[in-house]
Parts: structure tokens; sequence; C-alpha cells
């Protein structure tokens, strides 16, 4: 190995143990209360050296979402499944699994109030719209396929169904349900339910914002 490319190793494992750091401090302690200092300070750095890889600490949570992003949207490029409600159903349990595989990246991405708005940077999060807009599109083909009414709103099943899973991982992550209670198991019922009552027609009063 040439020296460039050492030199360029020995940086990359700098920058993961700075991301590996501010993670854990932002989820243990609140993005808010965490300053360079701290994370400096965890991995036996000074504030300067920090700088000199991420210009500020909302650089650091942007490259954590960006990463966590793309852990959550690994599979979304995959063939849609034969059945278009197994196929949707697979989408939204995919995000419960993410919070189960990686709850760290979880709670920072959904749970913090405290951390920046990705409409800082829509240009690096760009991916994330098309996966949005990927996901709303085998809603719709699933309601063309009779399997929701075909009045039904894909935006509104989009958020429905996420509110569904999305409540059972923060149940979850923040210690809420009982020792014998089955983590798992909720979600998959939760979903089922949402999933139930939006292929019988119920009458929602949700209107959720067309996908751009």
């Amino acid at each position: 190995m040439g020296v460039k490319e050492r030199q360029e190793r020995d940086r990359e494992a700098v920058a993961r143990a700075i991301l590996d750091a501010a993670r854990d401090l932002f989820v243990a302690e609140g993005y808010k209360n965490v300053s360079i200092r701290k994370i400096a300070e965890r991995i036996e750095y000074s504030p300067a050296a920090i700088y000199s890889y991420f210009p500020s600490k909302d650089d650091i949570f942007m490259a954590l979402a960006e990463e966590g992003f793309r852990m959550l949207f690994a599979h979304a490029g995959e063939p849609p499944l034969a059945d278009p409600i197994d196929d949707v159903r697979a989408g939204f349990l995919r995000l419960y699994e993410f919070s189960r595989a990686h709850p760290e990246y979880f709670a920072l991405m959904f749970l913090d109030r405290s951390v920046p708005r990705l409409s800082q940077d829509w240009e690096r999060f760009g991916f994330v719209r098309e996966m949005k807009t990927r996901i709303h599109a085998r809603i719709q083909a699933a309601i063309d396929a009779g399997a929701f009414p075909p009045d039904t709103s894909p935006e509104a099943v989009f958020r429905i169904l996420m509110a569904a899973v999305h409540g059972v991982a923060a149940l979850t992550l923040c210690e809420r349900l009982a020792p014998a209670e089955n983590a798992d198991a909720l979600a998959r019922d939760t979903l089922e339910a949402a999933l139930t009552g939006l292929r019988t027609g119920i009458s929602y009063t949700f209107q959720a914002k067309p996908c751009s």
C-alpha cells in the first residue's frame, strides 16, 4: 500500500470514529446537548481536529442521516412482489425492521426533534425523495390492481401505514412496552389492522400533501 492510500485509509478511519462517537452521544444525550468539544473528548482528539473533517455539528448529523437513509432504502430498488398488498406490507415492515437493526440511527433520524432539517441540504438527500416517490408508485400500483378502493389516496396510505409502524418502533425504543409484550408481533398486527381498514374503504379524514 502506497503512502497516499495509507493516508486516505487513516483519514477514513478517523472520520468513522468521529461519526460513531457523535451518533452515540447524540442518541444518549440529545443532539442539542452535544458539542464538538464533547465529541472530541470521546475519541481523545482536539476540537480543531474534528473541524478538519466536518465543518460543523450539523455536517456530522447530515453524514449520519445519509448513512441511515441509505441503509433504510437498501432494498428499495428490488422488483415488487407479485401480490401488491404483500409488496406494500413488506415495504413498511422494513421501516420497523430498520428500527430494530439500527435503533441508534432510527432514534436520531426520527425521534430527536432538535436535529437539523434535511431540507437544509436537499441536493444531498435527493435520493430520499426519489425513494419516497417509488413507494408512492407501488401503493398506486396496488390501488390500480384493486387492492384498495379506487379513490384511495396513495399519499394518505403512505402516512397512515408509516404512522402505524413508526408508533410501535417509538414505543419499543422508548421502552414503553411491558417486558412480556412482543414488539415484533405488535408491529405486524398494527400494520395489518391499518391495511385492513384501508382496504375496506374506511372514511379517513387525513389529507396528505401529494408527493413531489
